[in-house]
C-alpha cells in the first residue's frame, strides 16, 4: 500500500539490510564452492552453468543495493552538511573501501599469485562511491545512464584489447586472469539504477511503501549478516580456507 514518505533520522531499513544478509550469504556459498574448486578438493563448475549465474545474481544484488544505501545516506547528511562536506565525505568512504580492496591485492598477490585480485569488488565500490556523488539528488537521468552504461559494458566484454591500463574500466587485455573482477562498465551502471530506485522508493530518507517490520528469525539473522556486511567480506575467506584445513584436507 503507498503512502506519504516517513522520515525517520538514521534509521536502518530491515527489508535493505534484509537483501543485502542473503547476498552476503549467497557470497560465502558460492567462495565456499569456489575454494573447494580451486583447491583441488572437490571439482566443482564456478565459471559457466548454475554456480557462475549464482554469482552473478549475488553480485547484483550487493552493487544494486550499494546505489539504494548511497541514496539513503545522501538524504540524511545533506540536511546537516555543506556541499563541500558531502564531497568530502563520499571521498573518504570511498578511500576507505578502495583501501581495503588494496589490501586483499595485497594478500591475494602474496598467497594466489597466479590470480591475485586487481579490481575486484571493493576497488569498484570504492571508486563508485565517490563518483556517484554528483548522481545521488538525481532520477531519471540515473536510470537512462545506468541503463547506457550497463550496454557498453557488455558490449566491451566481447573485445580484447592489447594494452592493460584500462581494465578498471572495462577493457579487459589479453591474457587476463583475476580471481575477482568488477570494472566500472558496467557494474556503475548497476549502482545509478540503484541510486535511481533509492530515490523513489525512499524519498528524502524515508519509506515510500508501508512495510510490516520484521525481527524474528531467521530475518533478524539474515539482517545481522547485512549490518555487518563489509567485515564478513573481508574475514569470511580466511575463515572458510580454515576451516578446509581443519576438516583435515589437503588444499596444497
Amino acid at each position: 500500500m503507498e503512502e506519504k514518505a516517513a522520515i525517520t533520522p538514521n534509521k536502518r531499513f530491515w527489508e535493505i539490510d534484509f537483501l543485502r544478509g542473503i547476498a552476503i550469504l549467497m557470497m560465502i556459498v558460492f567462495h565456499f564452492m569456489f575454494d573447494l574448486n580451486y583447491f583441488g578438493i572437490f571439482s566443482v563448475d564456478v565459471y559457466s552453468g548454475f554456480w557462475w549465474l549464482f554469482a552473478r545474481i549475488t553480485a547484483i544484488i550487493f552493487i544494486f543495493l550499494v546505489g539504494v544505501s548511497l541514496t539513503l545516506s545522501y538524504s540524511r547528511a545533506r540536511k546537516k552538511m555543506t556541499g563541500k562536506q558531502l564531497t568530502r565525505k563520499y571521498l573518504l568512504r570511498g578511500l576507505r573501501i578502495f583501501g581495503y580492496g588494496l589490501l586483499i591485492t595485497l594478500t591475494t598477490w602474496l598467497f594466489l599469485p597466479n590470480g591475485f585480485i586487481i579490481f575486484g569488488v571493493l576497488h569498484f565500490i570504492g571508486i563508485a562511491i565517490i563518483i556517484s556523488r554528483p548522481f545521488l539528488g538525481r532520477t531519471w537521468l540515473n536510470l537512462l545512464l545506468g541503463l547506457v552504461l550497463i550496454c557498453i559494458g557488455i558490449g566491451l566484454q566481447l573485445v580484447i584489447f592489447s594494452f592493460p591500463w584500462l581494465m578498471w574500466l572495462g577493457l579487459r587485455p589479453a591474457a587476463f586472469y583475476t580471481l575477482d573482477y568488477f570494472p566500472l562498465l558496467p557494474w556503475f551502471g548497476l549502482v545509478l539504477i540503484g541510486i535511481f530506485f533509492g530515490n523513489k522508493l525512499y524519498p528524502a530518507g524515508g519509506r515510500m511503501l508501508r512495510i510490516w517490520e520484521r525481527s524474528k528469525p531467521p530475518i533478524s539473522q539474515l539482517c545481522f549478516l547485512g549490518r555487518h556486511s563489509l567485515l564478513i567480506y573481508l574475514i569470511h575467506q580466511p575463515i572458510l580456507i580454515a576451516v578446509l584445513f581443519a576438516m583435515g584436507l589437503q588444499a596444497f
